[in-house]
């Protein structure tokens, strides 16, 4: 078996799903270019139809291939300014570290993350520490994989307060054009999906969640339908009786079009639903 995925990356096949191709209640406008030099660029920009709120972010990366060393920059319109640096493959094969910071001039608040991750046939582990006065918070997560199936913990240990904040556990199973996979967080939060792959056109998912103590179960069932080599169109609804649309279409190489609509299913002529529009460049 390859490599298996990091624990977050655990039932991402459904999740894409459920989460592509949608911007409900956003115009949004993301821009990826890269010099000659081979620094990459990516600039976001989002207003939010309810609040006219905008948001934007900037990022450049550079990557020093000879040496296994990637530099990111970014800027956020909330004057945060973040800088990353990665070394993979370099004391060991597998082995990826990270150093990662953040500063906000305008209250002077510094944050800052040391992230290892490592990652072989059968296993893929890694280890983040918060830098904090107070004490560092330390995450850690593990899966391993055998002939399709997988398992994996996932916890959070405070140091400052010596109390494990999160523990969770995943199982699930993957082929080719199927996916299984069950989680338990904390004991309390219990949640599963399922995806595949019709056929080179049609995806489906479904996901379940499940909270103890309470009597609902929420559920939701996803699709995404290629119509062509340069269209596709997504649907989604749920037991809250929301449904998604969204569609898809590559205007030319390098543009893209996002349109998506939210329905709820409950109030249609209430009004309050959701429209959202995308627009992806890359040069």
């Amino acid at each position: 078996m390859a490599v298996p995925p990091a624990y977050g990356d655990l039932g991402k096949s459904a999740k894409d799903i459920f989460n592509k191709g949608y911007g409900f209640g956003l115009v949004k406008l993301d821009v990826k270019t890269k010099s000659a030099s081979g620094v990459e660029f990516k600039t976001s920009g989002s207003s939010n139809v309810d609040t006219s709120k905008v948001t934007g972010t900037l990022e450049t990366k550079y990557k020093w291939a000879e040496y296994g060393l990637t530099f990111t920059e970014k800027w956020t319109t909330e004057n945060t300014l973040g800088t990353e640096i990665c070394v993979e493959d370099q004391i060991t094969k597998g082995l990826k570290l990270t150093f990662d910071t953040t500063f906000s001039p305008n209250t002077g608040k510094k944050s800052g993350k040391v992230k290892t991750a490592y990652k072989r046939e059968y296993l893929n582990a890694g280890v983040d520490v918060d830098l904090d006065f107070a004490g560092p918070t330390i995450h850690g997560a593990a899966v391993a994989g055998y002939e399709g199936w997988l398992a994996g913990y996932q916890m959070t240990f405070d140091t400052a307060k010596s109390k494990m904040t999160q523990s969770n556990f995943a199982v699930g199973y993957k082929t080719g054009d199927f996916q299984l996979h069950t989680n338990v967080n904390d004991g309390s939060e219990f949640g599963g999906s399922i995806y595949q792959k019709v056929n080179n056109k049609l995806e489906t998912a479904v996901n379940l969640a499940w909270t103890a103590g309470s009597n609902g179960t929420r559920f939701g069932i996803g699709a995404k339908y290629q119509l062509d080599s340069s269209a596709s169109i997504s649907a989604k609804v749920n037991n809250a009786s929301l449904v998604g649309i969204g569609y898809t279409q590559t205007l030319r190489p390098g543009m893209k079009l996002l349109l998506s609509a939210l329905v709820d299913g409950k109030n249609i002529n209430a009004g309050g639903h959701k429209l959202g529009l995308g627009l992806e460049l890359e040069a």
